[in-house]
């Protein structure tokens, strides 16, 4: 369908069980969760069904679960004769499961490509230094100045994930996002929350990581996509190798652009998505964004199917 996207889900959207129906009777899904146990060497259907060590949320451990959760659903979509994306995006990390379901990167590479990246953000900022935080009900522009206006020489704090309107992350060194959320309170937002998140992510705090993915995409054979994908950090979609590449890197120490994104995605004529993730935290942004586009959750046998019946062509 010319009309319909797919969105992929970052971090945040996983959770102890998840996809566990699909998981045990469907082997597509099966397969998928098997081929990510056999790249990483630790059994990830094992992982995101019973976390007996509380490793799912752990970022190095959640980036690969979420992926092949997304690839495990775009998967059985297609296997159920599914409609045919126009567009596709991703938020943070799910912009990699997105190059994966348009042929931009195998799964085998992806999968090893993010639990690296999560090993790398986690090591990027030492723990305690970093914090990210919600702040919700203020605008856009009035959050960036704030965090122009309480940032210092050593301690810094920037927007980091422009989500929907009124909902703003922003992210730095853990004494400037503390003022950025109090310089909020006094500003009229109804919450400054905390996230239980420690490494600054989509900041300049991440440029020791964006330098290992670098090397890391470098050695890394990427394909020019077989639909676009937005891209988070230009909020341009990407069709050709090298664009990928660079705007992987680029992903790690700039703001997830998904408002603008969304808006863009709208104004070209989409109306429907899917959301290829276990849960529906997109579904619920892009709703806050765009009156046009309607989005369908799938973690689900039943839903999936709804979902594949109501796009279909």
């Amino acid at each position: 369908m010319s009309d319909l996207a797919f969105f992929f889900p970052g971090q945040g959207s996983q959770s102890k069980g998840m996809l566990a129906e699909l998981i045990a009777g469907e082997q597509v899904v099966a397969d998928t969760f098997t081929k990510a146990s056999d790249v990483l060497g630790y059994d990830m259907t094992a992982l995101v069904i019973d976390d007996a060590d509380g490793k799912l949320d752990r970022t190095e451990f959640t980036q690969p679960a979420l992926l092949t959760a997304s690839t495990a659903l775009y998967r059985l979509w297609v296997a159920r004769g599914g409609a045919a994306p126009a567009q596709m995006a991703g938020h943070s990390l799910g912009e990699y499961s997105a190059l994966v379901a348009a042929g931009a990167l195998a799964f085998e590479d992806a999968v090893a490509l993010v639990a690296f990246r999560g090993r790398a953000m986690s090591e990027a900022v030492p723990a305690g230094v970093g914090r990210m935080a919600a702040i919700i009900g203020l605008d856009d522009a009035l959050v960036s100045d704030i965090c122009d206006q309480v940032s210092g020489d050593t301690d810094k704090v920037w927007p980091a994930n422009f989500n929907c309107p009124g909902q703003l992350v922003i992210a730095g060194n853990a004494a400037a996002v503390e003022k950025a959320m109090e310089a909020a309170k006094e500003a009229g937002a109804k919450r400054a929350l905390p996230l239980a998140v420690s490494a600054p992510s989509h900041t300049p705090l991440m440029q020791p990581a964006a330098d290992a993915m670098q090397a890391r995409l470098d050695e890394t054979a990427i394909n020019a996509p077989s639909v676009a994908v937005w891209s988070n950090a230009r909020a341009l979609p990407l069709t050709e190798a090298g664009d990928i590449r660079e705007a992987l890197v680029e992903q790690l120490i700039s703001p997830v652009r998904w408002t603008e994104t969304i808006q863009q995605m709208d104004a070209q004529g989409i109306t429907a998505g899917v959301e290829m993730g276990p849960g529906k935290v997109l579904a619920g942004l892009v709703k806050r964004i765009s009156k046009q586009i309607n989005v369908a959750s799938v973690y689900t046998s039943e839903l999936m199917d709804a979902a594949i019946a109501e796009t279909g062509e």
